[in-house]
């Protein structure tokens, strides 16, 4: 009986040595430019780029397979951060993968939701809440505003309401309007 014990220790202790080594000699090392990368994406993991989700589109970025303008609700903000990164020139948004829009959260109506559960499993990032034949509501600091949950809502209860602006989402924005050097009138002549 006690040699069987000795013998399980022996094989757990050689184990673990061995997977241990193999942990350190084996280490794979993620992509610091692809963390980058993600880090510049919004992290509404929306799939309006053609990849579902940020880190997807992040790697597809770092390999060469998909452009730098393929994200609207990074808008050209993040065009432009992608692009100072990656050392390549400014691309402006491309239009077909949609339109920038400003950030909005879904909001549920609960009078008419009925409770189907289609939204619940459209949504990437589990911000609603609620169960069969229940309401359900929107967890407001979780939603990314991707609207990945309007499609499936058979009875059009989900509406995406904009972020009122506060300081703490708060951005500058650009002028809108082009500034000119004035125009020097030419210097009176004095004899």
């Amino acid at each position: 009986m006690l040699t069987a014990i000795y013998v399980m220790i022996g094989l757990a202790l050689a184990l673990g040595i061995l997977l241990g080594y193999s942990a350190l000699k084996f280490k794979v090392e993620g992509d610091p430019l692809i963390a980058r990368i993600d880090a510049i994406l919004p992290q509404t993991q929306c799939g309006q780029c053609g990849y579902p989700g940020c880190k997807p589109y992040a790697t597809a970025i770092a390999s060469g397979e998909a452009d730098i303008n393929q994200c609207p609700p990074g808008g050209d903000a993040g065009v432009h951060a992608l692009a100072d990164l990656m050392g390549m020139e400014y691309k402006p948004l491309n239009a077909e993968h949609g339109a920038p829009k400003p950030k909005s959260v879904a909001f549920i109506d609960e009078n008419t939701c009925i409770g189907c559960t289609l939204c619940i499993q459209a949504c990437p990032v589990d911000a609603i809440l609620g169960a069969a034949k229940h309401m359900h509501t929107i967890i407001a600091s979780e939603c990314t505003g991707c609207e990945l949950c309007l499609a499936p809502c058979p009875v059009d209860c989900i509406t995406m309401e904009p972020i009122a602006e506060s300081p703490d989402n708060w951005k500058w924005r650009y002028p809108v309007f082009e500034i000119k050097p004035a125009a020097m009138k030419p210097a009176a002549i004095s004899h």
